[in-house]
């Protein structure tokens, strides 16, 4: 008997406490905010690699290559701030089939270049000078905090138009914002075909070579954002 007055308490209080929870009218929506710039600036990884048998003279070679392209980095009046020493290694490798040691240097380097004018000078000069790698070149804004601002701010907008385009057949309209969830990714390049001229002219054309595509950059933001309904 008592456990039957114990099991209709629970249930009554659980009727009570469901009757007390009132269902607040919400939206949840995505948006997404894109802006699209021209870089203005470049990251270069190149490396200089050199190989050999004895591993004093391969690392010799390959320090006299580095110093030649460094030279050449402050010839053309970068900051000391824009480049530097990413990584060293001298490494041996076994040839099985001959039995014998060779030794592999590598010094690879990280240029920011803010001046994309310089791009196929500077290319061309450290390829001349010694670089036989070059690893990667992004291209990227000096301004992508600013960018990244005004995506998160059209991303919103979207949210806000597309909850807006909804309860409007339903006769009801947007509140304020009671969530709001970030899940942007960063900023990828697109495909511009920007083309940069150089004064370096081929054996058999007078005209200037258009050798860069640097792309746009495309910075985006995406957010979930739950209104409130009125």
């Amino acid at each position: 008997m008592k456990k039957s007055l114990i099991v209709l308490s629970v249930l009554f209080l659980s009727v009570l406490n469901a009757q007390e929870i009132k269902q607040v009218p919400q939206i949840s929506v995505s948006g997404e905010g894109k802006v699209k710039v021209a870089p203005d600036q470049a990251l270069i990884i190149a490396t200089v690699e050199t190989k050999g048998t004895e591993a004093k003279e391969v690392k010799k070679q390959n320090d006299i290559q580095v110093e030649a392209v460094l030279k050449l980095i402050k010839k053309m009046n970068l900051s000391a701030a824009d480049f530097k020493t990413q990584r060293v290694a001298l490494n041996p490798q076994y040839d099985y089939a001959k039995k014998k040691h060779n030794y592999n240097a590598t010094q690879t380097i990280e240029i920011i270049l803010r001046d994309l004018s310089k791009y196929d000078e500077l290319m061309e000069g450290l390829v001349e000078k010694g670089i036989n790698r070059i690893d990667n070149v992004s291209f990227q804004s000096s301004k992508m905090a600013q960018y990244e601002s005004e995506a998160r701010k059209l991303a919103i907008q979207e949210a806000k138009l597309k909850a807006e385009d909804y309860v409007s057949v339903v006769g009801q309209k947007v509140g304020r914002a009671i969530t709001i969830t970030d899940n942007s990714q960063g900023y990828t390049p697109q495909p511009l075909y920007m083309r940069i001229k150089t004064a370096a002219m081929s054996d058999s054309e007078s005209a200037p070579r258009e050798t860069l595509a640097a792309g746009e950059i495309e910075i985006t933001a995406n957010v979930n954002v739950s209104f409130l309904l009125n």
